[in-house]
């Protein structure tokens, strides 16, 4: 087989992982939108659709790697052509789990349906979760066009994430001291807002990627975090 037939052949198969992760990456930006959509207008059946749909979203994530380890183990690809695809299996996972956390928030979108709403706080999460699907698509946009430049940005961006948690965090606190019986359904608010924060992260991390993409090393920068509630003993979160 001549080289050139060869790199015909993993030009293909990069071409058909590179279209699986954008897919990928499309129903994840809906998820993160549907869910917070969900929440805001408590809407149990949009809530129950997101949950449904993640299952699409993890099956993508099992082909990429099924053949992203085909292309290593029949291509041998080497420098640039290796970094292709390590990064792609890190983005996929870094998607992966974005979706859980959108599905865990349309979770507890079931459960808040069914509590007296919190005033305002629905929408602050909208807004928090619409930065963070702009971030995905800025960053999955950054992968398609190599484009360390606009990566970089999306890491920056991932302050404003975490200052939007930090100041939903105090309002809950506010809430339930105002009012204990608030506290049951701001807890499953701060999980919502903590998860989505987490998002952030991940996204961040997928940002990170397409810079190891480019060129060739990870961001020396340590990341640029405002989450003030993480060291806090007496906060707790689950995803």
């Amino acid at each position: 087989m001549s080289n050139q037939h060869i790199a015909s052949a993993f030009d293909r198969d990069l071409e058909t992982i590179q279209a699986r992760i954008m897919k990928m990456g499309g129903l994840v930006e809906r998820a993160i939108s549907d869910a917070a959509r969900s929440l805001e207008t408590r809407d149990e059946e949009l809530a129950e659709e997101v949950r449904g749909r993640d299952k699409a979203i993890d099956i993508l994530e099992e082909e990429i790697n099924e053949e992203a380890a085909r292309v290593i183990a029949l291509r041998a690809p080497t420098a640039g052509d290796l970094r292709i695809v390590l990064s792609v299996m890190k983005i996929s996972g870094n998607l992966e789990r974005i979706g859980d956390y959108a599905k865990n928030m349309a979770k507890r979108t079931s459960i808040l349906t069914q509590m007296s709403p919190v005033s305002g706080s629905p929408a602050a999460l909208r807004r928090m979760a619409r930065e963070v699907e702009t971030m995905l698509k800025d960053a999955l946009d950054a992968y398609i066009q190599r484009d360390i430049n606009l990566a970089h940005e999306v890491i920056q961006r991932d302050r404003d994430v975490d200052q939007m948690y930090n100041a939903i965090f105090r309002e809950f606190l506010t809430f339930m001291m105002e009012d204990p019986r608030n506290i049951t359904a701001c807890m499953h608010l701060h999980f919502i807002a903590k998860n989505t924060e987490r998002m952030g992260d991940h996204v961040t991390s997928i940002a990170e990627q397409v810079i190891y993409l480019v060129s060739g090393e990870m961001p020396d920068d340590p990341r640029p975090k405002d989450d003030q509630t993480s060291t806090d003993p007496s906060i707790s979160s689950s995803s």
